[in-house]
């Protein structure tokens, strides 16, 4: 297979892209280094939201981060998904295609969900031989989410240990989400600076925040509203590690006004600069 397109080195700040503040985007220079868009609403030809994102594309770099490739899925991954995403990537010349560890589907029936994987060497396997197949279906190394998670499956690994395997068989990189670290260490007791320290650290290339809620037993990744104290906390410590990498402030509920995710994303860049010093 020939050579895959890696993801660049990159450290900006960026914002998902929602349709709450298209007009700020066509009409005003928002500062910003990139912004983030969910693959699946501009994967069709022609139509409103892909005239937008090429207009928005000019003006600031794009990630593309989809939510229903199910690279954890036992079926594979399905291969007009892929075409049309590729289709997609080719046209936009996005900085990065990323998606998240986990699975959607089973046996034609979508959950709608992103599911949670048990940690073992045969869901491994099929994870890695799903990835193979996208990266070279797409021409481009992915970068893969940890999701946050509500239940646990007994694995012969921790999350941590089963991302970088993950990341040396396949050459993928990571999008350390560092809220959802928070969430399922909160939900399922371990030590989220045991997994800053687990994962490979050359291999993450972007970072999201978002804020929580709290459940009536768990914590939920509702992004709808600012990142809190201990995430904040979580993403110094993570940047100490990591060193410079894009970093997005995610917000998909209660979206709130644009300045408001500038401020979040002003809090992001002092912390980075902070923490470089």
């Amino acid at each position: 297979m020939p050579a895959l397109r890696l993801p660049p080195s990159f450290s900006g700040f960026g914002l998902g892209l929602r349709k709450e503040h298209y007009q700020d985007f066509l009409e005003t220079r928002v500062p910003v280094d990139f912004v983030e868009v969910i693959s699946e609403n501009y994967m069709v030809e022609g139509g409103q939201p892909r005239h937008i994102l090429r207009q928005v594309r000019e003006r600031h770099p794009v990630v593309l981060h989809g939510v229903s490739l199910s690279i954890g899925s036992a079926d594979g991954v399905k291969r007009d998904y892929l075409l049309r995403l590729k289709a997609l990537a080719d046209e936009i010349e996005p900085l990065f295609v990323s998606d998240h560890l986990c699975w959607t589907r089973i046996d034609g029936f979508n959950s709608h969900d992103l599911l949670p994987l048990p940690y073992t060497e045969e869901a491994l396997e099929i994870v890695c031989d799903n990835i193979d197949m996208a990266q070279n279906t797409l021409g481009r190394a992915l970068l893969f989410e940890n999701p946050s998670s509500y239940l646990a499956f007994e694995g012969a690994m921790t999350e941590w240990e089963f991302l970088a395997a993950m990341v040396k068989r396949t050459g993928c990189s990571l999008l350390l989400d560092v809220n959802n670290v928070y969430v399922s260490a909160s939900n399922h007791g371990f030590d989220p600076h045991a997994f800053l320290a687990g994962i490979p650290a050359n291999g993450v290339r972007q970072i999201h925040l978002a804020g929580h809620s709290q459940g009536k037993d768990l914590l939920i990744d509702t992004h709808d509203s600012p990142v809190n104290d201990a995430v904040w906390a979580l993403y110094a410590k993570a940047i100490s590690r990591l060193g410079p990498v894009a970093t997005m402030i995610e917000r998909d509920d209660n979206i709130g006004s644009l300045a408001e995710l500038l401020a979040e994303l002003a809090m992001a860049h002092r912390l980075a600069l902070k923490e470089a010093a």
